[in-house]
This record gives C-alpha cells, sequence and structure tokens, in this order.
C-alpha cells in the first residue's frame, strides 16, 4: 500500500513497544526485503534483534538516543515514514516518550502512512486527548476503526483505507457499529417493479413551510422526487400555495383546514414534519394533529423536535404506534435532552434512542444514526461543504422517500445520508454547494456503476475513503 501511494525509495518507520510497533516491523521487513532502504525509530521497550525481523538486517535506533539535531538529520531524504508508535488499544494522552517522537514526526511534514490508527487518537471514541499523528495515509487491518470515523480524529486519518488480511469472517457481535459504504447502500437501494404506478412507488407526504418559509418544504419535495418517490403531497399554509405550486408543480398542494390533513397522512406511505414549520400555536397543533392521524412512518425534523422538546408532543408515545426517525443537529438534541453537553456524541445518541424509542439520525460531522439496542450507523460521505442552510430539509425528502418505499427507519436514514452525501460529491461545488446542487445529482448517484469506491486495484481493499473535508 505504501508503495503504491507514496513514492519510498527510503522510509523510516516509528515502532511502539506494542503489537501496533510489531506491524510496524514486519512493514520494514517487507520494504528491505523489496530493496528499500528503511530504518526503525524504537520508541519504547523492544529488542534490537526482534523475532519479527526474520533476520533482515534492519537499522534500528533508539528514540532516547536522539537529540533535536539527531530527528531533523533522520528526516534527509525521507521518502515516507510508517507510523507505528501506539494502537487501537491505548487509552488517554500518549505518555512522555511517545509524545516527544509524535511532535517530531509532525513537525518534519513527510508524509505519514499510520498503522490501523494514527497514534495518539482514542480507536474507541475519536477523541484525541494529547499529541496525535497527522496522517496522510492511515491503513487500518480487517475493519476500519470507529474512532477513526469520528471527529476530531477524522481529521487526523487522512485517506482511510481497509485492507483484509485473513481475518476469520466478522460476526455482527464483532463490531460496534456499521460503516455506511457504497456496497452497503447499493445492497439497499429501492427497486422498482416494471409493472406499478405512481401510487405503489412511494407516497410522501410534507408538513411544514410556515408564513415566508415555503422554501424549506420545496426543497424537501424536491429531493423527494429525485430519490424516487412516485407521489408527494406538501401540507403548508395557504399563504405558500403559490409559491410551492410554482416551484414545484409535480407535487399536490394539501389545505391545513378541514379533514384534508388528516385525510392526507392516511393516504401516504410516509409523513414528514417539520421543515421551516415554524413554532407559533398554529404549527403546535398542526403537529400534534400528524401525529395522532394514522399509523404510517414518520419523520421529525427541525421546528418540529423543537415543538417536541417543548412539550407539545411526547415522542416516546408516538414511537410506541409507529416507525419514527428523528433527525436532530446538535442543538436541537440537546433542547430535546434537556443537556448542553453533546460532545461524546455517541453517548448522546443512545440516550435518546432509548429515550425516545426511536432511530435518531444525529447530523454532524460524521452524521450517525442509532435504534434499538445493537443498531449504530456511520456515515462517510459527509463534508463540510454541506455546512449550507436546507441541507437538511434536503435530506428530510429522501429519507421520507426512503421511508416510503419501504425502508425500515434506520436503514431510510443511513440511505439519506448516503445519497445526500454522495450527491454533493458528484456536484463537485466544493464550498459554493447548494441543496439544489445536491438534489439534482440524486439520481446521479443511483445510475453510478459502483466501481468508483477505490482506484486502488488491490484485492484486498475492503473500504476507501477520501480525507475529511
Amino acid at each position: 500500500m505504501l508503495r503504491r501511494l507514496f513514492t519510498s525509495n527510503r522510509v523510516v518507520g516509528l515502532v511502539g513497544a506494542g503489537n501496533n510497533g510489531g506491524d510496524a516491523l514486519v512493514a520494514l521487513r517487507c520494504l528491505a526485503a523489496w530493496g528499500c532502504d528503511v530504518t526503525g525509530v524504537l520508541v519504547g521497550d523492544r529488542p534490537s534483534d526482534d523475532p519479527l525481523l526474520h533476520g533482515w538486517p534492519i537499522r534500528l535506533l533508539s528514540a532516547e538516543q536522539l537529540d533535536d539535531a539527531g530527528w531533523t538529520e533522520l528526516w534527509i531524504d525521507v521518502d515516507a515514514v510508517v507510523d507505528g508508535v501506539l494502537g487501537t488499544g491505548v487509552r488517554g494522552a500518549p505518555r512522555a516518550h511517545a509524545a516527544h517522537a509524535i511532535d517530531q514526526l509532525n513537525a518534519a511534514g513527510l508524509p505519514v502512512l499510520a498503522l490501523d490508527v494514527p497514534s495518539g487518537i482514542d480507536a474507541s471514541t475519536g477523541a484525541v486527548p494529547g499529541a496525535a499523528v497527522r496522517a496522510d495515509v492511515t491503513v487500518s487491518f480487517g475493519a476500519p476503526k470507529l474512532g477513526a470515523l469520528l471527529h476530531p480524529a477524522r481529521a487526523l486519518v487522512g485517506r482511510h483505507v481497509t485492507a483484509e488480511i485473513g481475518f476469520p469472517p466478522l460476526r455482527s457481535s464483532d463490531s460496534s457499529a456499521t460503516v455506511i459504504t457504497p456496497g452497503w447502500a447499493r445492497s439497499r437501494f429501492p427497486i422498482r417493479n416494471s409493472d406499478t404506478h405512481k401510487n405503489r412507488v412511494g407516497r410522501v407526504l410534507l408538513v411544514g413551510g410556515g408564513v415566508g418559509m415555503a422554501g424549506a418544504v420545496v426543497l424537501a419535495g424536491r429531493s423527494a422526487f429525485r430519490a424516487g418517490a412516485g407521489l408527494v403531497r406538501v401540507c403548508t399554509v395557504e399563504g405558500n400555495r403559490e409559491v410551492v405550486q410554482t416551484a414545484l408543480p409535480e407535487a399536490i398542494h394539501v389545505g391545513t383546514e378541514g379533514r384534508a390533513l388528516e385525510e392526507a397522512v392516511s393516504a401516504s406511505d410516509a409523513v414528514a414534519v417539520g421543515p421551516g414549520m415554524g413554532l407559533d400555536r398554529n404549527a403546535a397543533l398542526l403537529l400534534q394533529r400528524v401525529v395522532s392521524a394514522g399509523d404510517s412512518p414518520l419523520i421529525l425534523d427541525a421546528d418540529a423536535l423543537t415543538l417536541a422538546s417543548q412539550g407539545v408532543i411526547d415522542l416516546a408515545t408516538v414511537s410506541e404506534r409507529r416507525p419514527v426517525l428523528i433527525t436532530p443537529h446538535p442543538g436541537e438534541m440537546a433542547r430535546l435532552l434537556g443537556d448542553a453537553d453533546g460532545e461524546d456524541r455517541l453517548a448522546t445518541l443512545r440516550s435518546a434512542v432509548e429515550r425516545f424509542g426511536c432511530a435518531v439520525l444525529l447530523k454532524g460531522a460524521p452524521s450517525v444514526v442509532g435504534a434499538g439496542r445493537d443498531v449504530l450507523l456511520v456515515d462517510t460521505q459527509s463534508s463540510s461543504d454541506l455546512a449550507v442552510a436546507g441541507m437538511g430539509d434536503t435530506l428530510t425528502g429522501v429519507c421520507a422517500t426512503m421511508l416510503a418505499l419501504g425502508s425500515e427507519a434506520p436503514a431510510a436514514g443511513a440511505l439519506g445520508l448516503y445519497l445526500s452525501g454522495r450527491a454533493a460529491v458528484l456536484a463537485d461545488r466544493g464550498v459554493g454547494l447548494i441543496p439544489s446542487d445536491v438534489v439534482e445529482h440524486i439520481p446521479d448517484v443511483f445510475a453510478e456503476s459502483g466501481a468508483e469506491w477505490t482506484d486502488l486495484d488491490l484485492p484486498f481493499v475492503l473500504f476507501d475513503a477520501d480525507p475529511a473535508r
């Protein structure tokens, strides 16, 4: 992998005392066998004749014997560095000798390939409690490590590649989470029968758009159609009718008066409520009517979640009667839980799942989906380019369509994340990305052949994700 990704005629490996250091020695041994000039720096106790070297005469130095000048000399003409200082079992900040080696490596500014995880990150939580390696590439073994997928560690991982190295087949009990990979998503994309019609391929009802906020339901409606909904109804205040029907002529407008809303709920395969809804008394009454009507799968987003945090509805009670997916951002989650401390995102997610009894999509970098005791899905497509007003409305429309097409609530959330995030990648707008770009590229995600997930023509590559942006 290192020779494929970097010029690597001269390589230095930082070798820790544990198994991660052993992996670094094996890498150096193999590179030496292939004719590379390699040097190992022992960061911790390890014999100079380590049996993992298999007799190869590798030059080994002790980090304790290197002063600043020695470190500077070490890096001369080096093409790449293998980071094997600390591995997945480390908790807390690195000890002084390891931290010093990590600081020297970061200061060198050389290409770095980290083994399993960058040294210094918490492989379970993504915490960075002290010095940590800034890697250009991280090669994990067998499966990605959860902490490497989560911020703040994710920013240090660089390109994230997972290699199969002969482990026994993974069981669900062996893993703490599922990564939302292209393969995972494609295997769950809805498939239309050739003999069908609009009422059999997903009927979505969107409820929201208070006065002056029609754009939220328009974006949700457009993304629902692009994600494959056969029929979209939009329930919004009468003052928005002209705007909605002009911007989204394919949708059916539903008024808020009389029994029109209740009838639309009963006639829909999934209902999404909240985008641009507002927080006044009329919005609260509308939300109560939605959750009381029918038993269609339900998505609660945006203002609907704020109203729920104010006691307008009880999420746990609503979740007892129907499948529910909530999609809070961190601020909305803090209001729902009555807790402003959201630093441990996974603990926050689990707390919400347990309290409300529904599927939860916690937005962020990355977004994560939880449900029940064992379901945890981690997004890999998100980037800072998505930090634009209206992206949440777009996501809601996609998730609603996945629900309407038969996905269970957690899978609908995960597919919504993948389709939206991948559409953003295909739009290739960078920081100029807007929700409409994402909407227009959703069909392109469905059309992808599946060969685009990696450019590494190596049969043992299981996962390949670009650096965090």
